[in-house]
């Protein structure tokens, strides 16, 4: 195969020597009118040589001998014209920039060809681009006229679906991903496709064609459409639509009978590329689609490439996800820590298919081992963590407070502590908006982890401003994750249902996984230490409607073929999630889905002794009861759903520790 690769490029670079010199011929007798005086002849023949091998050269850095020209596009036009400009710039400078120096050295061949005419050069260039371009662009048409004769001409009269075997397939968007899969699926008839044509809203685009197919309307025409040709599959390429728009398309075509697909939403293509293989079924979260996430890759990368980068709770959903987009960023080596090995092992092997070349170190460790953790961090020496491992079921951790504490407050201490202690530069605190006004365990004690890690910022930029940057990301539900509501509903469904839903009003923000992840990342880039970074996530979705949708996605009626039963709040959950307590205020940042909470201060000696009282708590074996009113003492607005109407002593209007600093001022 390289063999006849390279002939193939020998035979080009033959044709190509021809056509440069047949394009500065054609130039010269254009511009004298079909009469060139003979000295200007002897002027090309001065150069012909060095010009012909220095553009061949040219040509080949450019990239025109190692490209499939029968696949060519715009982006061949782009290479054809780097190729003859570099050969257009080797024939000025050989006219006008050597001939001087070739006078002196004696070199009258060369030196003769002072006077060279500039038209010249413009022509043979616009002549080179064309005659080059030209010959490449033969290769594709002429696959394109086989094609064409071949499908089209002995196939008239006759049905071309059952002709070509084909699924008829109308496409809804005509804007670039779009455009795109229309030239893959023509590309390659072995997939089965039969474009028919576009619907876009766009009123400009209405009777265009794009890719020799036209844009038969607008969504509004689908039905009509859909029935006049014959239509079996619509294909949704529009990855950066809003879910509304998505949600009436699949809407209007449960009516009709076609299959409904779909490319992915911009929050799964890191690098804004659509490829064929990524055509899907349409699924729940591209209901939910709001405006796609941007990143900057720039800023992203100058912190983790080339840094040893430790993910903590790596084989849960955000973990893994985290060590995905993170491996692709080039670290130098990625830590994947974790307690669960079987999650570890896991998204080990899956990183080692994706990324072979990533140097990677698995840690079997509990975040509640405080002295295992710091002998890991002295080892390994992680310049970036991202602290993603904690206990976040909550109705599991309203019956187990006491495993809430250990994990999520002292397992979080130990790994902030270690990371200080050991030149960390940026820690990244994995939060949630349940720590907002929290009713559940697992919402109290992440707004603790948060404080620890805001105590030690501030440590830090009293003791050493260069020292470890700690900030934590808030943000809502995010589908996908484990012992999230979608994969519930879905096995409720496989099993004929029913769908339980707590309440008809229960309301939640939603993220897709790789949307979060990338921009908790992209906050830790930002943070300047002390923040806490708070996710836009859209407006809440209501739990019923996201059942009745997954129900129809499935193919079913919500409450005739799959029933939908309520069961009432589960113990801590809130109907409404919040992403600012009372006092908190946002910040704009440079991004504009990622904002900044101004929350307070908080006093470090004041937290050190509350948290030594909470381990004393925890140590002293006391019950559900007593560490529930302790995290009350540290949390104000803690409302437990344990108690339906606290006691007035348990129901303080500020924390211990302002008592504390109140106490003092007086």
């Amino acid at each position: 195969m390289r063999g006849r690769a390279l002939g193939q490029a020998l035979v080009l670079l033959a044709a190509d020597a021809l056509l440069l010199n047949a394009a500065a011929v054609l130039a010269y007798l254009i511009r004298f009118e079909g009469d060139p005086p003979g000295r200007y002849l002897d002027q090309y023949e001065a150069v012909a040589v060095p010009f012909t091998l220095l553009s061949l050269v040219g040509f080949h850095l450019s990239g025109l001998y190692s490209r499939l020209w029968r696949y060519a596009s715009v982006d061949e036009v782009f290479t054809v014209l780097k190729g003859t400009t570099a050969s257009a710039a080797v024939l000025a400078a050989l006219a006008y920039g050597l001939p001087a120096a070739a006078q002196a050295t004696g070199w009258t061949a060369l030196a003769a060809t002072r006077g060279f005419p500039r038209s010249v050069v413009i022509l043979t260039w616009l002549l080179s681009t064309v005659l080059v371009g030209g010959l490449r662009f033969s290769i594709r048409l002429s696959r394109r006229v086989a094609r064409v004769w071949r499908d089209g001409f002995l196939s008239i009269g006759k049905n071309s679906d059952s002709s070509r075997g084909g699924r008829r397939v109308l496409i809804v968007g005509a804007g670039d991903a779009g455009a795109l899969v229309a030239r893959e699926l023509t590309k390659h008839a072995e997939l089965g496709y039969e474009l028919v044509g576009f619907l876009d809203d766009n009123p400009r685009k209405q009777g265009l064609r794009v890719h020799g197919l036209p844009v038969l309307g607008t969504r509004r025409d689908l039905p009509d459409v859909v029935a006049r040709l014959g239509v079996q599959e619509v294909l949704i390429a529009m990855p950066s639509a809003p879910g509304r728009v998505i949600r009436e398309i699949v809407e209007a075509c449960r009516e009709l009978p076609v299959k409904v697909k779909t490319l992915p939403g911009m929050y799964e293509l890191v690098d804004g590329k659509v490829a064929v293989s990524q055509i899907r079924d349409v699924q729940i979260e591209d209901l939910l689609g709001r405006e796609p996430v941007e990143i900057d890759l720039e800023e992203i990368a100058g912190y983790l490439r080339g840094r040893r980068v430790l993910v903590t709770g790596a084989g849960g959903s955000i973990g893994s996800e985290l060590c995905r987009q993170v491996a692709r960023f080039q670290p130098e080596e990625l830590l994947l820590l974790d307690h669960s090995e079987n999650g570890l092992f896991e998204v080990s092997l899956e990183l080692e298919h994706r990324f072979p070349d990533l140097r990677r170190r698995l840690l079997v460790a509990d975040i509640r081992d405080r002295a295992k953790i710091d002998r890991l961090f002295g080892q390994h020496r992680p310049q970036v963590v991202f602290h993603a491992a904690a206990h976040k079921h909550v109705p599991l951790m309203e019956e187990h407070p006491d495993e809430a504490v250990k994990t999520n407050v002292f397992g979080t201490k130990n790994v902030a502590e270690a990371a200080l202690r050991h030149g960390t530069r940026r820690f990244v605190l994995i939060s949630t908006d349940k720590a907002v006004n929290p009713t559940s365990v697992m919402g109290a004690t992440k707004r603790v982890a948060e404080m620890i890690v805001q105590a030690l910022d501030a440590e830090r930029r009293e003791r050493d401003p260069d020292g470890t940057r700690f900030v934590a990301v808030r943000f809502g539900n995010v589908l996908g994750s484990r012992g999230s509501v979608v994969p519930i509903f879905k096995e409720q469904i496989a099993r004929g249902g029913p769908v339980t839903v707590t309440h008809p009003e229960m309301r939640r923000y939603f993220m897709t996984i790789p949307e979060a992840v990338q921009l908790v990342i992209q906050a830790g880039a930002m943070g300047e230490g002390g923040e806490i970074f708070i996710l836009d996530m859209g407006e809440p979705v209501r739990i019923l409607d996201l059942a009745e949708n997954l129900i129809r996605l499935s193919g079913f009626e919500p409450g005739v073929d799959i029933p939908i039963v309520f069961t009432g709040p589960r113990p801590g959950e809130k109907l409404f999630e919040e992403l600012l307590a009372e006092g908190e205020e946002t910040l704009r940042t440079p991004h504009p889905r990622i904002l900044r909470g101004r929350t307070g201060d908080v006093d470090d000696a004041c937290l050190q002794r509350e948290i030594e009282h909470l381990l004393a708590v925890l140590q002293g074996g006391a019950g559900s009861e007593r560490v529930l009113i302790k995290l009350r003492e540290m949390l104000p607005n803690f409302r437990p759903a344990a108690w339906a109407q606290p006691a007035a002593s348990l129901d303080p209007a500020v924390s211990t520790c302002e008592m504390e600093r109140r106490r003092g001022l007086a």
